[in-house]
C-alpha cells in the first residue's frame, strides 16, 4: 500500500517537472523509524520503500539522503518528506538566502522560503535542512533542490509545487 502512495506522488512530481530521471526521494514516518525511497529509484515507478530505523545504520538500499530525513523526523513533528529538484527553485536559490514569493498562493503558504547550504548526503545538509524545517514546511538547498515536509506525502508534494511555482513567478517577473 505504501508503495502505491509513493508511486502516485512520484508520478505527480514527474508530470509537473519537479524531478527528473532518478533524482529526488520521499519518506513517511512510522513508529521507530521511517520508510524512504530506494537509492537510484525512479519516483514514478512502484518499488517497495526501505525502512530506516531512528538510530543506527541505514540499509544500503536507502536513499543517500536518509540522513536529512532522519534529522527532520528527530527535530520536527513532520510525518512525511518530499525531496525534489525543481528547476526554477534551484535557479532561484543560487544567489539568495531567503526567497519571498510574490504570488498569492506562495505568499499565503510560504511567505519566506529559507535557502541553506550543504553537500548532498552529508551531515551538514541534514543539520541545515532540519533546522530550517523546525519552523516551516519548505527549504531549498542552494543549487540542489527542495525539501518539503508535512503531515502526509500529499501535503509535502503541494509545498514542493507551491515553491516551484513561486520561484518561477519571481524569475519570470524579474524580481529575483
Amino acid at each position: 500500500m505504501l508503495d502505491q502512495e509513493f508511486e502516485r506522488v512520484g508520478k505527480r512530481l514527474f508530470i509537473e517537472g519537479l524531478v527528473g530521471a532518478n533524482f529526488g526521494n520521499m519518506s513517511v514516518r512510522d513508529a521507530g523509524g521511517f520508510f524512504i525511497t530506494r537509492t537510484g529509484a525512479y519516483l514514478d515507478a512502484r518499488e517497495a520503500p526501505v525502512r530506516v530505523p531512528d538510530a543506527g545504520d541505514a540499509p544500503r538500499e536507502a536513499s543517500s539522503e536518509y540522513r536529512v530525513h532522519r534529522a527532520v523526523y528527530r527535530e520536527t513533528p513532520h510525518r512525511a518528506i518530499v525531496h525534489a529538484h525543481p528547476v526554477h527553485a534551484v535557479a532561484a536559490s543560487l544567489d539568495t538566502d531567503i526567497i519571498r514569493p510574490v504570488d498569492s498562493e506562495g505568499g499565503m503558504l510560504c511567505p519566506a522560503i529559507p535557502v541553506v547550504a550543504g553537500d548532498p548526503g552529508t551531515d551538514k545538509i541534514a543539520e541545515n535542512v532540519a533546522g530550517a524545517l523546525r519552523g516551516g514546511h519548505i527549504v531549498i538547498v542552494r543549487g540542489h533542490g527542495t525539501f518539503t515536509a508535512g503531515k502526509t506525502l500529499d501535503e509535502a508534494y503541494i509545498y514542493t509545487s507551491v515553491a516551484e511555482y513561486a520561484c518561477r513567478i519571481l524569475l519570470l517577473s524579474g524580481r529575483l
